[in-house]
């Protein structure tokens, strides 16, 4: 399983930097500044989580039976596609409605934390 996340941590890497050129350059005429600020933040969380799914992969190949972890790499990934997938729809159509999912992303973001505190105190399960 490990080898799945650090391969998901190189995809998610690889189209954080993307995408953040992307709007750099592609979309730099399209966004305006509130829309920028919204992709930044969705690039942001991407690259940050990107981050910590590789650690994660590192962790699990020591650690490969812990379920903490598997609760935090699943929960990363899915933040990933729901918290930053939602701000890049946002920033490009301005269809408020998606600001709603994105919640959705974040609390995904936070059950991946809190499963890796889990982690730190029980230690291998």
């Amino acid at each position: 399983m490990y080898k799945l996340y650090l391969a998901l941590a190189a995809v998610f890497g690889a189209l954080s930097v993307i995408l953040g050129a992307f709007a750099a350059h592609g979309l730099k005429s399209r966004l305006d500044d509130y829309a920028k600020g919204i992709w930044e933040t969705a690039v942001q969380y991407q690259t940050t989580h990107a981050l910590a799914l590789m650690i994660l992969a590192i962790l699990m190949k020591n650690y490969v039976t812990s379920s903490s972890l598997k609760v935090a790499g699943i929960s990363w990934v899915i933040g990933i596609v729901i918290f930053s997938g939602s701000l890049y729809c946002l920033a490009l159509t301005r269809m408020k409605w998606l600001g709603a999912i994105t919640p959705i992303g974040g609390v995904a973001f936070i059950v991946g934390w809190l499963a890796l505190l889990i982690f730190a105190i029980k230690g291998y399960e």
